[in-house]
């Protein structure tokens, strides 16, 4: 029997919210888009843990690209800063989720 590798590692996410009451994002935003940093022992724990916590932070997640871990990010020639690893170190160090960015949307109409 293979044992399977159950090491903690980050992946990197962005969720898109739609509006909800309650939800902190700007009057007028249509939904935002997160760029969250979470760890799991794979990306399906990682995404569960996300949504739970955004739906704990009033958040309505809506939609979940996965972007995969550091190693597979560099592997795919993304440029990755000092401070984005710092924040992906972080995530691990703490088992968490941190929302790195946020940047809403506005329905073009209204802007």
């Amino acid at each position: 029997m293979v044992k399977k590798d159950t090491k903690q590692q980050v992946y990197t996410l962005l969720v898109q919210v739609g509006r909800k009451e309650g939800d902190g994002l700007p009057d007028g935003s249509t939904g935002a888009a997160l760029m969250c940093y979470s760890s799991g022992v794979d990306e399906a724990e990682a995404v569960r843990e996300t949504v739970a916590i955004l739906k704990q932070a009033d958040l309505n997640p809506l939609d979940v690209t996965g972007y995969g871990t550091l190693d597979e990010r560099l592997a795919e020639g993304h440029d990755i800063d000092e401070d984005e690893q710092e924040l992906m170190q972080r995530a691990l160090e703490e088992n968490s989720v941190i929302v790195a960015q946020m940047t809403p949307f506005f329905d073009e109409n209204d802007v």
